[in-house]
């Protein structure tokens, strides 16, 4: 290590030149097995798991606060908050960014987005960067460097200060693995039974069974008859079509169906399995095969609770490390008031017993409510 690098890693600037000592800790990593990551986005309860929650995170109120003598004051001229605003960049808004960003970590357990700066060092937009696009190095001083490759020719290098890095559960510290590669036999189990319901449709027969003729019949007699049948009746579209057989043939149905062969159950089982994985409600994915009126009243309660909640606080925390200068005083915060708010009768309840013991005024209900504060002269119409 030359001078220049000792005066500046204390610092924390590193080298970006290449350097083939740097150990390659993984690229693209997530999905060991055949299918890959996005791929299963074909099963529809892994698409309705990861678009629920993306969707959800996406629309919630990011927040910049500042903290001042103990108390927090909105930051409405921070340039997080402009970006809330405006959009990631120009030709991307708030949350479609933070929509691509969840939902790739999601499925490959990793979601990347480039921190882009003015020469003087300030915020000026984020570009989101598919995973599939990078390979990430270890420096010799344990911090990371994110190669970028865009399929187009062009490549560089991030390193980890320039970057908003959200993960899933990690192995090794440093790269997230996704949830999908953690429950490999789940999801590929779910993958088969739908492919084997596409296939049973999709060579199916109406009615099902097998022809019975009263005498031999030569190879070109059964290929021609095979051939015949399968045009007319076979698939989908033939369906309840009128059976009609001569020179003494007769079917016999088979009486075989989705349900003996135990495979709608088997499929249902699969979706429930995939909502465990991901801790998404079953009927926020349109399973109602377990709901009731009293725990569909709660479903998104417990979805903000224990699913949206604890990524909400990692955004939270990746901005702190990430965008925020170390040891200042802002903060984002993802407002899940919406969410967890319970029905009117009980939240207007819980309002009028916080007004009786004092612990909440009047102006601070309105802004819990997402009113402006009462004036003399205001009226009581919610601000829209």
């Amino acid at each position: 290590m030359n001078l220049l690098d000792r005066m500046l890693r204390p610092l924390g600037y590193e080298r970006r030149t290449m350097d083939a000592s740097w150990a390659a800790i993984g690229a693209n990593v997530g999905f060991p097995t055949a299918m890959a990551a996005r791929a299963a986005e074909n099963l529809s309860a892994v698409l309705a798991c990861t678009s629920a929650i993306a969707s959800a995170l996406s629309s919630i109120p990011a927040l910049i606060y500042r903290r001042q003598d103990g108390a927090r004051i909105e930051a409405e001229s921070h340039p997080v908050t402009r970006l809330t605003r405006a959009g990631w960049n120009d030709g991307m808004t708030w949350p479609e960014g933070m929509e691509h960003l969840v939902a790739s970590t999601l499925l490959t357990g990793n979601g990347l987005a480039e921190i882009r700066r003015a020469p003087n060092g300030a915020l000026t937009g984020l570009r989101f960067i598919p995973w599939q696009w990078v390979t990430v190095s270890e420096l010799r001083s344990g911090r990371l460097a994110y190669d970028v490759s865009d399929g187009k020719g062009r490549s560089w290098r991030l390193l980890q200060g320039e970057v908003i890095h959200l993960r899933d559960r990690t192995d090794d510290g440093m790269i997230g693995r996704s949830r999908l590669s953690r429950a490999a036999r789940t999801v590929e189990a779910a993958h088969h039974a739908a492919e084997f319901a596409s296939q049973f449709l999709q060579n199916g027969a109406q009615p099902s069974g097998v022809i019975k003729s009263p005498a031999p019949l030569t190879l070109d007699q059964m290929s021609m008859l095979r051939d015949q049948f399968n045009s007319r009746y076979s698939g989908a579209k033939n369906a309840g079509k009128t059976l009609v057989l001569d020179a003494g043939l007769e079917w016999m149905a088979a009486q075989i169906s989705p349900e003996d062969a135990e495979l709608l159950e088997t499929r249902k089982f699969g979706v429930e399995e995939i909502c465990r994985l991901f801790q998404v409600p079953p009927p926020l994915v349109q399973d109602y095969s377990h709901n009731t009126f009293t725990n569909s009243e709660t479903a998104g309660r417990w979805f903000a609770m224990f699913c949206l909640a604890p990524w909400a606080r990692k955004i939270e925390a990746e901005f702190a490390r990430s965008v925020f200068p170390t040891g200042g005083p802002f903060e984002m915060e993802m407002d899940l008031s919406g969410f967890l708010r319970g029905d009117p009768a009980t939240r207007w309840n819980a309002h009028a017993i916080a007004l009786a013991n004092k612990v909440l005024d009047p102006d601070e209900v309105r802004q819990l409510e997402g009113w402006n504060p009462r004036a003399a002269t205001a009226s009581e119409t919610p601000n829209v």
